[in-house]
């Protein structure tokens, strides 16, 4: 017996094309933005910066070495919880009938079918290992970092200026994929409305781009950084 193929309304395919357009939309803007904005993320590049700087002044740097630790902790904590989730939405493909189920006893919940059920389980792993990837990638560089602070020179060193930059360059490069990781967490939390109706994935979809949005750009974290509190 050949198997059922997923079946998807129109309703679904616009939830799918409305959230991936916010989350690659809103992706570009961020990375755009946070090089010329006042944004989260200018303001601690130029902190990271600062902190390369006064770190080549410190001969004994057991200060950045601990910085450095608790930001690679961090990061594999979230790499560590992202196997978590993995291992959790594969063991879900195998009650696929029983939590149809028990979605549909919920009001207006949309119907569907096992084949279309599974391809948004499926999608949600695609999302979680993207994720996984970002925070793999940040902790390496991360792990990069510290061995360029370990490596930097003294203060009157020819190189020192060149050092510094080269360290917080390694720390924003794992900074950036760092938030891609986390933004990753933020939709595919939006995408988990599309197992209960496709306007609800919509919804949630538009919802977590203005939270991003308003702690990355409104926030009153920004405003302490740009020195307004």
């Amino acid at each position: 017996m050949e198997p059922a193929m997923p079946t998807f309304t129109l309703l679904d395919v616009v939830a799918i094309c409305w959230a991936f357009a916010w989350w690659v939309g809103y992706t570009i803007f961020a990375d755009a933005s946070s090089r010329r904005r006042n944004s989260i993320s200018a303001h601690m590049a130029r902190n990271r910066h600062r902190w390369m700087e006064q770190m080549l002044k410190r001969n004994i740097r057991m200060v950045d070495t601990s910085i450095a630790s608790n930001l690679i902790t961090g990061i594999s904590f979230f790499s560590s919880t992202t196997i978590l989730v993995l291992i959790g939405l594969m063991a879900l493909l195998g009650y696929t009938d029983k939590a149809i189920e028990t979605v549909s006893a919920l009001p207006f919940a949309a119907v569907t079918t096992p084949a279309v059920w599974e391809c948004k389980v499926v999608l949600l792993i695609v999302i979680f290992i993207y994720a996984f990837f970002k925070f793999t990638w940040a902790f390496r560089l991360s792990n990069y970092c510290s061995i360029l602070i370990g490596a930097a020179p003294e203060a009157d060193a020819p190189d020192a200026a060149r050092a510094a930059a080269r360290a917080s360059r390694m720390s924003m490069m794992s900074a950036h994929n760092f938030n891609r990781g986390i933004r990753a967490y933020f939709f595919a939390l939006s995408a988990l409305g599309w197992f209960y109706h496709p306007l609800a994935f919509i919804v949630c979809a538009t919802w977590v781009t203005l939270v991003l949005y308003n702690r990355e750009f409104r926030s009153h974290a920004l405003d302490i950084l740009s020195g307004h509190h």
